[in-house]
This record gives C-alpha cells, structure tokens and sequence, in this order.
C-alpha cells in the first residue's frame, strides 16, 4: 500500500532528495502536496512530474505564476504560510516532511500532529523553538516523530530493539570548514568560504549553521527532545569524515553507532519507509578505501555557538526560541555581508541576555518570543 505523503519544503536540499527516494520507489510513495517558500520554477517542475493534489508557494507574489503554468492540470493551486499549515491537515496524508529552513516550519508541524499525521522531521528549528509543546502534543495524539537529520536517524536506529537506559548520546560533527581555523582567521572568513561544507551538500543557511557550528548545537537540543535526554547526556564530538553519523552509549559502557556515506537520501528512505528498510542503489561504504578516522574535542573558544545552545537547553522555557530567531537574522545578515562570522555570535549572545525570559512558555509566546527576538537581533545588525 502507498504513503501519501506531503512535502513542506519540496525545492530546498531535502525535499529534492525525498523526490529523488520516490522517484525511486514509485509503489511504495505516492506525493499528495508539495510546497516551496520562493523558487516557483522547480516548483513547477516538480508539480509536473508528480502530480500531487495540493501545491502551495508561500510567497504569495509567485501565485500568479504558478497558477498560470498548472492552469491545465488538476491540481489546486494556493499560496500563503496559512496554506501550508492547512494543507497538512488533509485526510490523504499520511505522513508530512517538514524539510522547511527555520521557525517557518512550527505552525504546519503542530498543525500535522493535530491531524493525526506521521511527522519525519527534517526541521530541526520546530523542537528547538518548541520542543515541550511538541513532544506534549506528539504523545497526546500519538503521533510518532520520524528523525530525518542524519545524527538522529543515526541515534534512533541505534535504539531500535534496545531497552538498556542511554547513558550518553555521541552526537557527531564535521566541524566544518573552518574547524583548524584561528580566531583571527575566522575574523575574515567570506560568506562564499563558508558555503563550501567539505561534506555535506545543504542549503545556505544550514550550511553557514554547520560552519558555525551552530547546527550542532540546534541538532544537541533537538536530540534532548526525541530521545528524552538531558543535555549533560549529550557529548558533541568532531569526526571530519562523517563516517558515523552518531552513537549511542548506554549503562553497561556499550557503544552502537550507525555508519554509513555522508548521503542525506539514506536517512531520508529510512524515515519515510519506517518500519521497512527499501532496496536501493546507493554507493556503500568500502571501509578499504578509508584512509582515516579521527576524533576531536569541539573549541567552544572559536565557536561559541555551540555554548550558547547548551546554555539555553538547560534554560528552558524559551530561551532556545530567543536563540533560534536571533541565529536566523544573523545568519541572513552574515550572507547579506552586513556582519563578520564572529559577529553571528556577538549578535546571538546579546540577543539572549536582552530578550524577555518566560519559564513556561505557550504557543502565543513562542511567536511574541520570536518576534521580539528577530527585532532587538535586527537591531544589533544596523
């Protein structure tokens, strides 16, 4: 039988390799909607070639176009942030992958998870921005949360069938591009050096996270919400290969890892398969080819980022939202070449020690935190 599924966020680095897994594997997928914040070209494309029900462009002055390019075939054509977080809701779906960059991806989850739909996690911001109400909201409905993040498909195969407590989780990095870097050199680093990963094929703003490695720090807080952890249960270690892609270890000193190319398609199938492991022709791993592999402590001197995450995981209340919202204006800032890469941390460590703390917070607090946020973060910016 066919899962329908939705694809929130179908142009961006995931979504087109969640296309690529059911192009692969037409019995077992079929696209109910497909959505896409800006680029209406490939969204089109990909309307053509699948044909799902529902296609949604958030910005609204690309409606026109869209809707003129599928004028002829039958599919219903809208547009807005309020479209995408009611397309999720239709009866047909079984399952919604959130792949949208950002807080942007918040009020089409939760919508999903009212609805009783099966959530693959690609958006790693919706449990860093609100992982209590989530995960609440998740067992309430008893709708399960799929890991579409390599690091947590990684923790969560190593779980499969394991009963055993986790004594630690060992959250892998790359370290980016900058990881042997000096202060001074990280200084003048451009935005087009730090669009090069030296692993990882992602969109802008995750691969500016990733150099930051601020990434590690959303992914740390989005572990401690999936796998019921506490932050001191969670090692971030720097791997250059990304070879392993995480580990588990539990109380009797056991450690499971789960290995495999730095490829996003296999946790991808993994998540939209679950429980099934599908067939595929994806390059393996040949471990006589591998020169190396190599651990190392992170600098949270050089990438303070990484601090200010765990910091705000052990705030709680919405201290991870202040941070989340500061990152993405600074983040947007670095590429506009209005601040230095040091000065996205200047900027977020401000943002944290001004905006307002609310220990226990609601989802309307979430979005006035956000915006409060994106405003005094904007303001360090000017």
């Amino acid at each position: 039988m066919k899962r329908n599924i939705a694809i929130l966020g179908s142009t961006g680095s995931i979504g087109t390799q969640a296309l690529d897994i059911v192009r692969e594997h037409p019995d077992s997928f079929e696209v109910y909607a497909l959505t896409a914040n800006e680029n209406v070209d490939l969204l089109i494309k990909q309307a053509m070639e699948f044909m799902p029900e529902v296609v949604v462009i958030a910005n609204e002055n690309k409606y026109k176009q869209l809707k003129e390019a599928l004028v002829h075939q039958p599919i219903k054509v809208w547009s807005g942030s309020e479209s995408i977080a009611q397309v999720v809701e239709s009866a047909p779906i079984d399952m919604v992958l959130t792949a949208m960059v950002g807080y942007s991806g918040l009020k089409p989850t939760i919508n999903a998870i009212k609805a009783g739909k099966v959530i693959a996690l690609a958006n790693k911001e919706t449990l860093v921005v609100a992982g209590e109400l989530i995960t609440t909201l998740a067992i309430e409905k008893k709708v399960p949360i799929l890991p579409v993040d390599s690091e947590h498909s990684a923790i969560f195969q190593c779980l499969i069938g394991e009963r055993t407590p986790i004594e630690k989780i060992l959250l892998t990095a790359s370290g980016g591009p900058f990881r042997n870097h000096s202060i001074d050199q990280l200084a003048k680093v451009t935005k087009t050096e730090a669009l090069k990963h030296p692993n990882w094929d992602m969109g802008a703003k995750v691969t500016i996270d990733s150099a930051s490695l601020m990434n590690k720090g959303l992914e740390m807080i989005e572990a401690k919400w999936l796998f019921d952890v506490t932050p001191d249960q969670i090692e971030v270690v720097v791997h250059p290969q990304s070879i392993i892609h995480s580990m588990v270890q539990f109380e009797d000193s056991s450690i499971i890892a789960q290995l495999g190319l730095p490829d996003m398609h296999l946790p991808i199938q993994y998540a939209l398969a679950y429980p099934n492991r599908l067939k595929n022709n994806f390059e393996r791993l040949d471990f006589f080819k591998l020169k190396e592999m190599t651990f190392e402590k992170p600098d949270t001197n050089r990438f303070r980022n990484l601090t200010f995450a765990f910091e705000a995981a052990r705030a709680k209340g919405n201290m991870a939202c202040i941070m989340n919202a500061a990152n993405e204006i600074a983040v947007a800032a670095f590429l506009k070449d209005q601040i230095g890469f040091l000065e996205m941390s200047d900027v977020i460590e401000q943002t944290m020690q001004k905006a307002s703390y609310i220990q226990s917070p609601s989802y309307e607090d979430y979005v006035q935190t956000d915006m409060e946020a994106r405003y005094i973060a904007a303001e360090f910016v000017k």
